[in-house]
């Protein structure tokens, strides 16, 4: 059995660098995300190991992963030694202070670009839908509640429509297994390379009609989701302390009865949410609006991020995402499930 998926894949001139004419805007992949409330010496091995499952299942080359940035670096092709600077990023015991020890430019610097360590992988200027990126939140002595590191890394849909949905759930479960998260998620996603245009609006208009297709990496500010969960997926993943609040493992598969979902205990004392088989998109105009996500996101509860105006919803509606929402745009994509 195989499936395809709706193909959002905008062509156009880039409204940041015209200089080369039209580039691919955007594309639809499967995401795999996790929160971790700790920060980089405490998780840098694991994320290490995180990086080798993805390696190994997605290879290295012109066709997934050559090239690689560092902290906040221009980027360069991947070679022996592009790897060992990877690994000396994420070697625990090398030099540590807290932020709060920083210089006042480096602190500035830090701050500005909101996060410690970055180490981000991709295909480079082909823009295949292959990513991994890995950001460690900024190490103060008293760590904010809402911040947290985060981990993502994307493969092009036609990975999962060719190697079918085992594969991508075995990496999920691979990385899950070696990360300290809190919540993690893996599903469809729209990956942004380029800000919208306020000309945009079909490509908007696609996004809104498929609610299965997450907006959330189209917007910034992803490390202040906390203890907080960031939507309904295909693969839902939970661990304490959250997983405390939504009843445990029997409280989640009291609460959901949709028959293609699952609710499977990991290692420890986490567990993965299945809705499904395989990943669905959804489609507004077929009336196909994903009633087992719907439940999730019920069972969910106060534990989704707030509505609020201090949430990043406000940030994308202030203009502070990719896709350029207005604040009605935002909210209403938000609610998709709740309403």
């Amino acid at each position: 059995m195989t499936r395809h998926y709706p193909r959002i894949r905008p062509v156009g001139v880039p409204p940041v660098d015209s200089a080369h004419g039209e580039e691919l805007l955007a594309r639809e992949v499967i995401r795999l995300a996790f929160y971790l409330p700790y920060d980089h010496p405490d998780i840098a091995a694991s994320v290490g190991l995180a990086l080798d499952s993805y390696m190994q299942a997605v290879g290295e080359g012109p066709e997934t992963i050559d090239e690689a940035f560092i902290d906040d670096d221009e980027g360069a092709p991947l070679s022996p030694e592009r790897w060992s600077a990877i690994r000396q990023r994420l070697r625990p015991e090398r030099h540590w202070r807290f932020a709060d020890d920083y210089t006042e430019v480096y602190a500035n610097r830090v701050e500005k670009r909101r996060y410690e360590t970055q180490i981000f992988l991709n295909g480079g200027n082909a823009r295949n839908g292959f990513s991994f990126r890995y950001r460690a939140r900024i190490p103060w002595r008293t760590p904010a509640q809402n911040k947290v590191s985060v981990l993502a890394a994307t493969v092009p849909t036609e990975y999962l429509e060719s190697h079918g949905p085992a594969r991508v759930v075995e990496l999920a479960r691979t990385m899950a297994s070696q990360l300290q998260f809190t919540t993690g998620h893996a599903g469809l996603s729209l990956q942004l390379y380029w800000p919208l245009r306020s000309t945009d609006g079909s490509l908007r208009t696609a996004a809104f009609r498929y609610p299965g297709i997450d907006l959330r990496p189209a917007w910034l500010w992803e490390e202040d989701v906390g203890f907080h969960v960031d939507g309904a997926h295909w693969l839902n993943f939970f661990a304490p302390p959250v997983l405390e609040k939504l009843g445990g493992t029997h409280g989640l598969r009291e609460r959901l009865r949709s028959k293609d979902t699952t609710v499977e205990e990991l290692d420890g004392d986490r567990v993965v949410v299945a809705l499904g088989e395989w990943p669905e998109s959804g489609d507004l105009q077929q009336g196909l609006t994903l009633p087992a996500y719907r439940e999730l996101a019920h069972a969910l509860g106060p534990l989704l991020e707030p509505l609020t105006r201090s949430s990043p919803v406000t940030w994308m509606a202030a203009g502070n995402s990719f896709m350029g929402f207005t604040e009605e745009e935002a909210l209403g994509w938000w609610r998709r499930f709740r309403d």
